[in-house]
């Protein structure tokens, strides 16, 4: 593991995706859901239209640093059912979660109603069915694992509670629609770069020590708040025990566009794409303004967890 320097390397060439890039009036780009489908790098990115709400777009490349975007957004609000309801101030933070032998996309629906989680399907992204409405409000940030367990879909989400505020929990389904078995498995250390609110960011994906989970953790600074990453580690057979937890921040923001823009001091993932030479590609929204990457070696992140973990609970 390493003793110092940056545990992600950003990308020298970073922001990869702005405003300037997508061919219809939009605000920002930023938290986008990635993943590699048929050896080509899928982006579904989240902007803010210049009324304010959020879309879906889409944009693709051959390496997973040089993206084209697609001429019109790839999933808007819908306009009639009940997610035409709760869709109707937008949909943001998009995950791509490869389940099986399709893609099951997670994103927050927004409405007078509040925030609460959809979730679709798709097998090429090129066409698109809505599933149901998963959550109640206010729950956001829904990441699923890729494999079933026992014959059930399990999930990662944040619900909101003062209680116990901004944790992170586990949920079980057998068929997509109904949840349930729902139960904390992670929350906010006090005193702790992490201590206000964590989340679920970049779906789990497998290593061979357990699941490699890429969360957001939030610290509160006289001047604001500060949202960085972390890296927690689930048991291979039961993903509701963490096996660790990083003691410290694997990425904070740093360069000028993750320090000043829509959001300041905002590092963001919905995405993170491991690769066959033991490296993880790891996408970001930099200030809710602009999209970056950076790759880290998988073996370093796990040993971050195994090595110098803070309790999960």
């Amino acid at each position: 593991m390493k003793t110092h320097g940056p545990i992600i390397t950003r990308f020298e060439k970073n922001p990869i995706l702005t405003r300037k890039d997508v061919p219809y009036p939009v605000a920002t780009v930023h938290n986008a859901g990635i993943v590699k489908h048929n050896d080509r790098y899928i982006m579904l990115f989240r902007s803010h239209l210049l009324n304010g709400r959020s879309v879906i777009g889409r944009a693709d490349s051959e390496d997973g640093f040089s993206f084209t975007v697609r001429p019109k957004p790839f999933l808007t609000p819908a306009t009639d059912s009940i997610f035409g309801e709760y869709e109707a101030f937008g949909v943001e933070d998009l995950r791509i979660n490869p389940v099986e032998d399709e893609y099951l996309l997670t994103y927050s629906a927004y409405s007078r109603h509040g925030v609460r989680i959809a979730l679709a399907r798709t097998r090429d992204f090129e066409n698109v069915e809505r599933i149901a409405l998963i959550t109640q409000a206010d729950l956001r940030n829904v990441v699923l694992f890729p494999e079933k367990f026992d014959g059930r879909y399990v999930r990662l989400d944040r619900p909101h509670s003062e209680i116990s505020p901004w944790s992170i929990w586990i949920s079980y389904s057998p068929d997509l629609v109904h949840w349930g078995d729902s139960r904390v498995i992670m929350k906010p250390l006090a005193y702790h770069w992490d201590e206000m609110k964590i989340g679920p960011g970049a779906p789990p994906f497998k290593t061979d020590k357990g699941w490699l989970h890429i969360y957001h953790g939030v610290f509160k600074t006289m001047s604001g708040t500060v949202y960085r990453l972390g890296a927690a580690l689930h048991d291979l057979a039961d993903p509701a025990n963490i096996i660790g937890v990083s003691d410290s921040w694997i990425l904070q923001p740093d360069d000028s566009w993750e320090v000043s823009g829509y959001v300041p001091n905002v590092v963001f993932t919905c995405g993170a794409v491991p690769e066959d030479d033991g490296t993880v590609k790891i996408y970001w929204g930099g200030a809710d303004t602009v999209m970056c990457v950076g790759t880290a070696v998988i073996d370093e992140l796990v040993a971050l967890c195994l090595t110098a973990s803070r309790p999960a609970l």
